[in-house]
């Protein structure tokens, strides 16, 4: 009887990882084996001013969740402790934020993750987290899309200025 709650309990929470695996934007799996309770405390308080879930889970509960998903390619760096973090609405926002801690933190040593239904390695989402902010790469957007605009215009300003001094 004792039992059977038990393996329900264990379930249950299978089942409400797995339902985050599929839900969330990013995934970030990360090994924090060295880092002290104040360190953990300012990079937990990091991720929840980012919108970001940050959980510490046991691997085996994290390889049935994985396979409740249909993420098992993300099995192989479940190794060691474990802390994942999700976000349902930034895409770059935990792996910013993680990779900038573990440059700080040596401690901090990032594993891997999913992205957008995608596993990936932990040099990809070192990347991910060195992309410009999305306000950034909007402005270098708008930057490339005036630059023939702006150089039109300053040809014909210089012919306007040309003709001026040959009259």
């Amino acid at each position: 009887m004792a039992n059977e709650k038990v393996i329900q309990a264990k379930q249950d929470a299978v089942d409400v990882v797995a339902a985050k695996l599929q839900n969330s934007i990013t995934t970030v799996v990360a090994d924090y084996r060295g880092l002290n309770v104040s360190q953990v405390t300012e990079l937990r308080k990091q991720l929840r001013e980012a919108g970001v879930e940050f959980q510490v889970l046991k691997n085996t509960l994290l390889r049935r969740a994985t396979a409740a998903a249909e993420l098992t390619e993300l099995d192989g760096v479940l190794t060691g402790p474990t802390a994942i973090a999700f976000s349902n609405t930034d895409v770059v926002a935990p792996a910013r934020i993680l990779n900038d801690f573990a440059k700080k933190n040596d401690a901090l040593k990032l594993k891997g993750g999913v992205v957008e239904g995608r596993v990936i390695d932990a040099d990809q989402i070192k990347a991910l987290a060195e992309l410009p902010s999305r306000d950034g790469l909007l402005s270098m957007l708008l930057s490339v899309l005036q630059a023939p605009m702006r150089n039109f215009a300053l040809a014909v300003k210089a012919v306007a200025e040309k003709e001026e001094q040959s009259a």
